[in-house]
């Protein structure tokens, strides 16, 4: 059936929103392009993008709602339906689900009594699993309204949940302070975070981001090589007077897993006996 017309805002909240939605658009020389920034700001009232809060974005930059639309569902930053103080999303793509994500997932499920993308019954808390954080080197990694927990256990990220059900603070382990999603998508659209603190606390990359820049920069001491060209042994286990010359084939250990990129290989190209040819068609 087709729906009713979205409700309007109450005056106040419409008057209000009118007016941070006019400083948001005029930072664009496009009106359009303050999108996002608005549907963030729409979350900021309700918690999540309303029909009435798309609704009032199409209104603000002359837009259809079905153009509003198909933005506010390509992206899983904006919430479809009413959501917890507290987004507690699990990151379950590879490198974390490996190094324990899975488990954390599935403990919060069992221990909040929530599914994926559910929100617990007293409104604190919204489960989800979430692709990537781009934080593989603390993996496994838990975010609480996109502020970083990480080097998670299933037993941290309980204590984690009770006590963001309980009102206790909680602490990133990097980044700003944490405040609630409302507040956190009001920042995301563009207003100072006001806070005392909280833009010093942002910080940057931590330690273990930054190991890879140090040693390209020289200022670390590089591990010693494990995997070695093939054929030659590697150099942490020859002896002191040998030489790659010396070295003797052996068949790698499991720490010395050989892949292609260890020494050249030959291809269809180098290769006389095996030429590269173009590619045949189907049944020939």
């Amino acid at each position: 059936m087709p729906q009713l017309p979205a409700p309007a805002y109450p005056a106040e909240v419409r008057a209000r929103l009118e007016a941070d939605a006019k400083e948001v658009i005029a930072r664009y020389p496009g009106s359009r392009s303050a999108l996002l920034p608005l549907l963030h700001l729409v979350q900021s009232e309700e918690g999540y993008v309303s029909r009435t809060g798309m609704a009032f974005c199409a209104d603000q930059l002359g837009l259809t709602t079905a153009e509003v639309t198909a933005v506010a569902t390509f992206y899983t930053m904006y919430r479809r339906r009413p959501s917890g103080d507290y987004q507690v999303g699990v990151c379950t793509n590879t490198l974390c689900a490996v190094m324990g994500g899975d488990a954390i997932f599935d403990q919060l499920k069992e221990h909040l009594g929530v599914g994926n993308d559910e929100t617990t019954e007293d409104g604190k808390v919204t489960l989800e699993h979430i692709e990537c954080n781009a934080a593989c080197d603390f993996a496994p990694v838990v975010m609480v309204n996109w502020e970083f927990f990480d080097n998670q256990t299933p037993e941290s990220a309980t204590r984690l949940v009770d006590d963001l059900i309980a009102g206790r603070t909680v602490e990133p382990t990097r980044g700003a302070p944490l405040c609630t999603y409302k507040e956190t998508a009001r920042i995301l659209a563009g207003f100072p975070d006001r806070r005392p603190g909280a833009v010093e606390a942002s910080g940057g990359a931590g330690a273990a981001s930054l190991v890879g820049l140090k040693l390209a920069r020289g200022e670390a001491a590089p591990q010693a090589r494990v995997v070695g060209p093939r054929g030659e042994t590697p150099r942490d286990a020859q002896p002191d007077d040998a030489t790659p010359q010396d070295a003797q084939p052996h068949d790698p250990s499991p720490t010395e897993h050989l892949s292609s990129h260890d020494a050249p290989q030959k291809t269809s190209a180098s290769d006389p006996e095996h030429p590269a040819g173009p590619a045949a068609e189907e049944g020939e």
